[in-house]
């Protein structure tokens, strides 16, 4: 199975905002009509293509200057075309967080995958091992004696042997490990098995903390110096079983504490197993979107920063529906439309209409959404009317292009009526 020619898909109404009466046209013939955002119904979530530009070439510099690689989690876009942009800037491959994500990365021809999550599905083991049997380089994580009697257990006995990592986790996190000797056990257990072969360790760093207070970046640094002990124990005990191993952290947040805390191991590993090579892997995934909202606040490479910084490429502009009280505004996105889970929108920009000239929103805030709706609170002497065009800003971008199945990418979100370059396909 491969991926539907986006350009061929025909438009109907399972995509929302498109304009009327384009249900009979291809995206391609949509597009070669000069798409504006004014052509679109709101509530609309659009991307700015130069502004993730920007940004995968950002990362892929930070990657490439301090020695690691990159396998961006795909989960935050499930888009197959920002997949192979960001393989095409210098990534290794995708992360996905599940079988049907795994699926898509498959039927998008990615050839390094690795799914950051133990397999227990046996649907998922086996499209696993059928990938591995394809020629992809499937990488899987591991973390109790009984996830790996199961992924034994479910692979067959004429595929190849799947490669998994060992997660190591910490108490009050996810899924992981707790502890190094536990951690080892398993790692044992994986190389005891003849179905499996252990790559090296992985672990989630985002978990332990929200902020970067002196107490969260404390608890991640010292659960990365676990993950590296970890490793290297491993490896001076020749429980790895690949000449080239991995060890895998760094979201989105903490990145910078991965490269620092992850510095020189390849030469601490092989100063004690000899021929092992070993590549740190980052899989930070929001980045390439970014936002105006818990990932401005958090992230290493914030505004000032080196490259100008990372830049929100997410935006979505909705319409007063009514104004009813002085202070009190009713815009037509919802929860059902827009990211809410990390901080609700920030109202940044109106307009009496696309294409007239726009006024930032002072003194306004959102307070509240429901399903369809957000709650403006605003100045009672603002001139915002009913059907007044508002520019938000989103925050956290894994749970706002979920809500879209083919997405505008426009050219300039300063514009007045921003030009559609491109629809996004999403596959969530």
């Amino acid at each position: 199975m491969t991926l539907e020619n986006l350009d061929a898909l025909r438009v109907g109404p399972a995509q929302k905002s498109l304009p009327e009466g384009s249900a009979e046209l291809t995206v391609r013939e949509l597009l070669d009509r000069g798409l504006h955002l004014s052509d679109l119904t709101t509530p609309v979530l659009a991307l700015t293509g130069s502004a993730m530009e920007a940004n995968i070439a950002l990362l892929a510099q930070y990657c490439a200057r301090h020695g690691v690689a990159l396998a961006p989690h795909g989960k935050t876009t499930m888009a197959p075309d920002l997949w192979r942009r960001q393989i095409e800037a210098g990534a290794w491959g995708v992360t996905v967080a599940n079988p049907a994500q795994l699926a898509v990365a498959r039927a998008a021809g990615i050839a390094r995958v690795q799914l950051a999550n133990c397999l227990v599905d046996p649907h998922g083991i086996a499209l696993a091992q059928a990938m591995a049997a394809e020629g992809v380089e499937v990488l899987s994580w591991v973390d109790d004696l009984a996830a790996v009697a199961r992924l034994a257990r479910h692979l067959a006995a004429d595929g190849p042997a799947l490669d998994v990592l060992v997660e190591l986790g910490a108490p009050g996190g996810r899924t992981g490990a707790r502890g190094i000797d536990a951690a080892r056990e398993v790692a044992a257990a994986v190389h005891a098995s003849p179905r499996l072969r252990l790559r090296g360790v992985a672990g989630y760093e985002g978990a332990l903390a929200h902020d970067r207070s002196a107490e969260g970046l404390a608890a991640v640094t010292a659960y990365l110096e676990d993950m590296r002990a970890l490793l290297v124990r491993l490896a001076a005990e020749g429980l790895l079983d690949a000449e080239e191993i991995v060890l895998t952290a760094g979201g989105s947040a903490y990145f910078d504490l991965v490269v620092d805390r992850f510095a020189g191991v390849g030469e601490e590993v092989a100063a004690s197993a000899g021929e092992l090579r070993t590549t740190v892997m980052l899989r930070s995934g929001a980045y390439i979107v970014h936002d105006d909202g818990f990932y401005r606040g958090i992230t290493p490479l914030g505004a000032g920063t080196e490259g100008g910084g990372l830049v929100p490429a997410m935006h979505a502009w909705v319409r007063v529906l009514s104004r009813p009280e002085p202070t009190l505004a009713l815009l037509d996105g919802g929860k059902r439309d827009l990211s809410f889970d990390e901080g609700l929108p920030e109202p940044q920009r109106a307009m009496p209409g696309f294409g007239a000239a726009s006024r930032r929103l002072e003194g306004a805030r959102a307070t509240a959404m429901n399903d369809q709706h957000t709650f403006l609170e605003i100045p009672a002497d603002d001139p915002l009317a009913v059907g007044d065009v508002v520019r938000l800003g989103l925050s956290h971008p894994c749970t706002a292009l979920d809500k879209w199945r083919l997405i505008p990418v426009i050219d300039d979100a300063e514009a007045a009526d921003p030009a559609v370059t491109a629809l996004l396909r999403t596959y969530f």
